[in-house]
């Protein structure tokens, strides 16, 4: 008989914690949810009145937390005191790609995983179920063990100390569809060793996910299953990238080719859409996590089987990127570029591991002139990515890129204009309204291939769609 959970506890208020355990705030009103985090001014905005301001937009999310916050759903500061509530606690906390030491480059940084689990031993004056929620290398569940039961007021082994339930339960969400995942899983993934921890997390998805979409395993097999989609998935969008290349070479249209193997059952049509590269948080970083754990294990075809994913999103970045340079008479110097989109997708204020950022890097050192229009990301974010780079200093990021809150002004008298996300919204623009406003000749470089190039045409653009020849 599991122990039924009245109280959770979400370290990390960012795009997985706060959607996640809104959601389940919803569907279970018995439950106290409280989202913590050290980030004041994030923590600030999920408690606004304006439900507008929350810091992660996905469509519907306002809605579930107008329903929930306040009722069963709490945002806080107070770390120490929702862990000394809760009966579980999920850590979804940042885990980075390491910028330095070992593995730098590659491996996952842990440095936060670590420290939630060390204040958790220090708090926990009672038996708690934790919860890996964040995407973390296969075998963490054991690091984490070691450090609360040898920590706080769990020396291990101690007749009557605080015990701790180790969970591996990874997010499989997309973002622009997080609240509709959530709302309707394809799965929801629980490794755990005790059958009645696991349990007690089974009864809280019971609450909506039906029990055959439940799926439980050993904790090992939850951690590297989500490296493995992931993965799967990137080497997907990475193939068909491969082939917009030859596309364009041969004359052909990669969307119709994708279209023809799409129908084939045993592929299917997902993830098949051609385009300026993958980005977000996850794809790059779980790869590159991957290749890691396989060199370490001395499996390096395996590693370099992966790692071509990677190298493929890098080579159609930079190719987007030079063919602008190339169209343009070979130099972008002193012209002005008008990037639509920011975002790595859409229906997403997230930017990190954007195409946008990598092609501006490389337009930047080329001494173009960047303008860039993105319906939900900040002019403060879109500087904080570049800086980021360390490519430029401040001063000169901010010198050669204006973040314009206005398609059309981004466009007036623009060489050029870059597609990077494929936000619904472009489809509607008064294109010929764009193309008076700009400099003659005017090109169009789609690297989503969302907008119609025949109608484009007739107006008077040159037009570069990617995976199209001719």
């Amino acid at each position: 008989m599991s122990k039924k959970i009245t109280k959770i506890c979400c370290i990390g208020a960012g795009y997985v914690g706060g959607p996640t355990m809104a959601v389940i705030a919803q569907k279970c009103p018995d439950v106290k949810v409280t989202v913590v985090d050290i980030n004041e001014k994030r923590i600030a905005a999920w408690n606004d009145e304006d439900l507008g301001k929350l810091p992660v937009y996905e469509p519907g999310l306002d809605k579930v937390v107008e329903e929930a916050r306040g009722r069963n759903l709490f945002f806080s500061t107070e770390v120490d005191k929702a862990i000394d509530e809760a009966e579980m606690i999920f850590i979804s906390v940042n885990t980075p790609t390491k910028t330095y030491g070992k593995g730098k480059g590659m491996a996952a940084d842990l440095k936060f995983i670590e420290l939630c689990a060390r204040q958790i031993a220090r708090v926990a004056k009672d038996d708690k179920i934790v919860v890996e929620k964040s995407t973390l290398p296969v075998r963490t569940a054991q690091a984490l063990k070691s450090i609360l039961h040898n920590t706080g007021n769990s020396p291990a082994g101690k007749e009557g100390g605080v015990q701790f339930d180790i969970l591996s339960n990874p997010e499989f969400l997309a973002e622009g569809t997080a609240v509709e995942d959530l709302h309707a899983p394809d799965r929801v993934l629980i490794g755990g060793d005790n059958p009645e921890a696991i349990q007690a997390l089974v009864d809280v998805y019971a609450h909506w996910v039906p029990a055959t979409n439940i799926l439980t395993t050993n904790v090992w097999s939850s951690e590297l299953s989500k490296l493995t989609a992931n993965a799967f998935l990137a080497q997907r969008v990475s193939s068909i990238n491969a082939l917009s290349e030859l596309c364009e070479k041969t004359g052909a249209d990669v969307n119709e080719v994708a279209r023809a193997i799409g129908t084939d059952s045993r592929i299917g049509p997902k993830f098949l859409k051609a385009s300026v590269g993958f980005g977000g948080s996850c794809f790059q970083k779980d790869i590159l996590n991957l290749v890691y754990i396989a060199k370490s294990y001395g499996l390096n075809e395996v590693a370099d089987y992966w790692e071509q994913v990677v190298l493929m999103n890098d080579h159609q970045k930079h190719r987007f990127a030079d063919n602008i340079i190339t169209t343009l008479y070979n130099t972008v110097s002193g012209k002005k570029i008008a990037f639509l989109g920011w975002a790595f997708k859409k229906d997403t204020n997230d930017t990190r591991e954007s195409a946008a950022i990598h092609v501006a890097d490389y337009l930047l050192n080329e001494q173009a002139e960047i303008v860039v229009y993105d319906p939900k990301v900040t002019e403060e974010q879109v500087y904080a990515d570049l800086d980021y780079l360390n490519t430029r200093d401040e001063k000169e990021n901010r010198k050669l890129v204006t973040v314009v809150n206005d398609p059309y002004k981004a466009a007036h008298e623009a060489h050029a204009i870059a597609v990077l996300t494929e936000w619904d919204e472009f489809r509607t623009y008064d294109w010929q309204r764009i193309y008076d406003s700009m400099l003659k000749p005017s090109f169009v470089f789609d690297g989503r291939a969302v907008l119609d190039r025949e109608e484009l045409e007739k107006i008077g653009f040159e037009v570069y769609t990617i995976g199209v020849g001719g």
